[in-house]
């Protein structure tokens, strides 16, 4: 009977503690964009290996909307308990809030880094037969051409459009922008010579650099791309200090959401972005591993929103 009675209670024991683990509220990651993409590709992955880490039931939605900027209010109101989490991108955080006629909405205010995912890089190509071969060869052409060279984006005030703009303001090259539905019409605008330049992210190019139909003439970002190592950077092409920086995406938690939790989630996303077969399929993507801690990506955001900011003083009105 003594064991009967010891056997029943440690079953309702085990079951007891079954009951608290599933009964626990499952971890919510919104994805900004629609399925597809590196945003949605990088939120699933972290999904996945965060479920499995904590031994938690973890989600995926995707609330496109406000260009990436809905899923962020959304997570503004949510509960600060670490349970619902959100994917954010660079226009979102650091561009729109600049953009005149912008919501108001802050991120940089009203939600909370928890890390830094991947990096995106960006790239400045041309018409392989038409178009300039280099950096140098791009500004000489723009000073010397009657209305300056036009350039293809994804978009006014992408991450794309700006890197450009950036580069006028340093060097002041004559650069016309042509916005495009996204980096790949404007590349194939440039191998159908309808235009001379595009800056587009590497996702987009390195397909057609590859191939010989596009010539890269340098990346954005301060260092080369590990993907693409043999593409220089803008500055060592020829303007010395250049950092157009690149396109990045991060996951963040809504505010009031205790410290020791972001520390936790942080520590969590640096061990899963780190694993081999995590980096593998990163690459998949056509992006870059790039993890950073909480406190050094809210700085990093702090650092490029004051640039975008300072250039949208200098800007005429995108088009």
């Amino acid at each position: 009977m003594l064991l009967r009675t010891s056997l029943m209670l440690a079953m309702l024991a085990l079951s007891g503690s079954a009951l608290a683990q599933t009964s626990q509220k499952a971890i919510q990651i919104i994805v900004p964009f629609p399925l597809g993409g590196s945003a949605d590709g990088i939120g699933r992955i972290i999904a996945t290996e965060l479920g499995e880490r904590l031994g938690r039931q973890t989600f995926v939605e995707n609330k496109p909307g406000a260009g990436g900027g809905l899923a962020l209010q959304f997570l503004s109101k949510a509960a600060p308990d670490g349970d619902t989490l959100s994917i954010g991108a660079t226009g979102a955080l650091v561009i729109n809030p600049h953009v005149p006629g912008s919501s108001g909405f802050d991120p940089l205010k009203e939600i909370v880094p928890v890390a830094k995912l991947i990096d995106i890089p960006i790239v400045l190509v041309a018409n392989a037969k038409t178009g300039p071969n280099s950096i140098k060869d791009m500004l000489d052409r723009a000073k010397s051409t009657t209305g300056g060279l036009s350039f293809g984006t994804t978009g006014a005030n992408s991450s794309q459009h700006l890197a450009v703009e950036l580069l006028k303001k340093t060097t002041g090259a004559n650069l016309v922008h042509v916005p495009y539905r996204g980096s790949a019409p404007a590349a194939m605008a440039v191998i159908g010579d309808q235009i001379p330049l595009a800056s587009v992210d590497l996702t987009s190019g390195h397909p057609h650099i590859k191939a010989g139909t596009l010539t890269a003439l340098g990346v954005t970002s301060v260092k080369r791309a590990k993907s693409a190592p043999d593409i220089p950077t803008i500055a060592e092409g020829g303007v010395p200090g250049f950092d157009g920086s690149s396109g990045y995406i991060g996951i963040f938690a809504p505010p009031g959401t205790p410290a020791p939790r972001i520390r936790q989630l942080s520590k969590e996303i640096a061990a899963i972005v780190a694993k081999p077969e995590v980096q593998g399929k990163i690459g998949l993507l056509s992006v870059e591993p790039a993890y950073a801690d909480e406190t050094e990506f809210g700085k990093m955001l702090a650092a490029d929103s004051a640039k975008w900011k300072e250039l949208f003083k200098t800007m005429p009105a995108a088009k």
